[in-house]
């Protein structure tokens, strides 16, 4: 029976209630617990303002888990390295999975050896990178985290596909307002091309290429063609940076290699993943360190503001503060995503 309200139109919804309707339907084909990991990220990127990494997201991961392409109880193989590092083959499981059983053996070793890295291989698409770092913060760790996708952006000077449009995603402990950065190596993440698709709405100009190489607004012409790199050759150079670690480091495809997961339902994706941790107090007493980041964040936001702006932010606490307010008073559902909710609810029940 479904969870949500019993009406089609826009709704305010409990974040627990939508966790708990999103988790009922990946229980069809995942382990509860496993399904209520899904669940939890999906929602929480909602609730965050990344609408692009949230349950929009739904009807192609269960095309996929249908469809047997990607493995819904995979088998876990960890293979430890010299200690601060380690590889594990993800065989081919939905990546938020992954990518919490890798952070989790890095958080392991950063915390016991003061840094480490462990790579992931075998995965599929692992949501926003947020989640990873939050969990390494959770356990009093600084962390960066990386992955590789399917290719959407040119490497700088080309015109087609060849690059993910991969996160570069830092995080770092704080007494009171700890850095969490999580951005695209593209002007813009693609789900926010997607999206703008799906609803018929024009994109910036400056976002994407069409099929022949010419700049457009058009969404769905971008949807043929290339997302741009962020500041030309310094995002294609970060986006080669991950392929490296990410993808040929792990022993994953690369380099244009990693497969679609919304247009190849026939074959695995096969990602790959990085997940580096370090522990905040490896020059320093622990307090020292807290007290130093705090005035560091302190004295960014005493900078005399420019025109326009009202106040200065820290990377993550705009997303920390609009997921506060989710939290607490619910959030808002249109009517499509209701009526996806609905459908899949369905699905999941036959």
């Amino acid at each position: 029976m479904s969870t949500l309200p019993d009406c089609t139109a826009q709704q305010t919804v409990h974040l627990s209630q939508l966790r708990a309707t999103v988790t009922q339907i990946f229980s069809a084909w995942l382990p509860s617990e496993d399904a209520a990991v899904v669940a939890h990220c999906l929602v929480d990127a909602e609730a965050r303002g990344v609408a692009s990494h949230g349950i929009g997201r739904i009807p192609v991961y269960t095309q996929r888990l249908r469809s047997g392409v990607v493995n819904a109880r995979p088998q876990f193989r960890l293979s430890a390295g010299d200690g601060a590092t380690a590889h594990l083959d993800g065989d081919n499981g939905m990546g938020y999975l992954v990518a919490r059983r890798a952070m989790q053996e890095a958080i392991a070793r950063g915390q016991q050896y003061g840094i480490s890295m462990v790579l992931a291989s075998n995965s599929n698409h692992f949501g926003m990178a947020a989640s990873w770092l939050q969990q390494a913060l959770d356990a009093g760790l600084g962390a960066m985290v990386f992955t590789n996708a399917p290719p959407l952006m040119p490497v700088w000077g080309g015109r087609t596909p060849f690059l993910g449009t991969s996160p570069f995603a830092f995080a770092a402990p704080g007494g009171k307002t700890p850095l969490m950065l999580d951005m695209a190596t593209s002007v813009v993440a693609f789900g926010k091309i997607r999206r703008a698709a799906r609803r018929g709405e024009a994109i910036p100009q400056d976002w994407a290429l069409d099929a022949a190489g010419q700049p457009t607004t058009d969404a769905q012409a971008a949807l043929d063609g290339v997302v741009l790199p962020m500041a030309g050759p310094k995002g294609s150079g970060l986006g080669l940076m991950m392929e490296l670690l990410a993808g040929v480091m792990s022993g994953s495809g690369y380099g244009g290699e990693v497969r679609n997961q919304n247009s190849n339902f026939s074959q695995p994706q096969n990602v790959g993943h990085a997940f580096i941790t370090f522990r905040p107090d490896i020059a320093l007493p622990l307090e020292s360190y807290v007290s130093r980041a705090d005035e560091l964040v302190a004295r960014a936001k005493a900078s005399p503001l420019a025109e326009g702006f009202s106040a200065i932010h820290m990377p993550g606490e705009r997303e920390n503060q609009r997921a506060a307010a989710a939290e607490r008073d619910g959030l808002t559902i249109g009517e499509q995503d209701l009526a996806m909710l609905e459908q899949q609810l369905t699905l999941s029940q036959a």
